[in-house]
């Protein structure tokens, strides 16, 4: 059995209101991905397995990081984000519920989302609340029965979803997992003969100085 680290992308195009529009790293999230780099190799971590999403923001940031591994990265569809603006504009418009704009309007947004997505109240979704719940759970469990830690860059609703099944944490707490989780943290999970146990949620080693915490980020 495999520890398993997950990292959030770095931060995307933030302005941006539809999926391809997002999916692309900003100045700022290639920074934020080096610097973990660094950190990486300054703590010795070793990877046996790194793996991304097939998204361009999950393959630039383990770009940026650079882990130190001998075999390429794995792209697996599986560990791709949900398709947020895609169900957003869904809400809209068959229940007139506004996509926020700000981060303050995603904090009541997000949960309310969920519980229409999870109970299927959003016609035509790009995928079923229980499918991403399924692919996120074949990944990381296919994933953590491998050899030698595995390294997972990926994005915030898909590692929100994570927690969830290591937690067992309800669409509220899962939504607020979600909020909570900054571009470029760490996660990390452990195997266990009971099952998948969390030792880590959203540090930020690399952004843990005075001189770097301008460099924060949740969107």
């Amino acid at each position: 059995m495999s520890f398993l680290t997950l990292v959030r992308h770095g931060q995307a195009n933030s302005t941006a209101r539809d999926e391809g529009g997002y999916d692309k790293l900003s100045d700022l999230g290639w920074q934020q991905a080096r610097w973990l780099g660094d950190y990486f190799r300054s703590a010795g971590d070793r990877y046996a397995r790194v793996y991304t999403g097939t998204l361009r923001r999950h393959i630039e940031t383990a770009e940026a990081i650079n882990p130190d591994c001998t075999q390429a990265p794995v792209q697996d569809a599986r560990l791709n984000e949900m398709s947020y603006f895609d169900l957003a504009h869904a809400l809209e418009q068959q229940h007139g519920i506004p996509i926020p704009q700000d981060r303050e309007g995603f904090v009541s947004h997000l949960p309310v989302l969920f519980g229409h997505w999870h109970d299927g109240k959003i016609e035509n979704p790009p995928e079923s609340f229980q499918a991403f719940e399924t692919r996120v759970r074949d990944a990381l469990t296919e994933i953590a029965a491998g050899d030698g830690r595995a390294l997972i860059v990926t994005s915030g609703g898909l590692i929100g979803m994570a927690m969830r099944i290591v937690m067992g944490l309800d669409l509220t707490a899962m939504a607020h997992a979600c909020l909570a989780i900054e571009n470029s943290s760490v996660h990390r999970v452990q195997p266990l003969p009971t099952g998948l146990a969390l030792t880590q949620f959203n540090a930020l080693p690399h952004l843990d100085t005075p001189d770097r915490q301008h460099a924060r980020s949740h969107l």
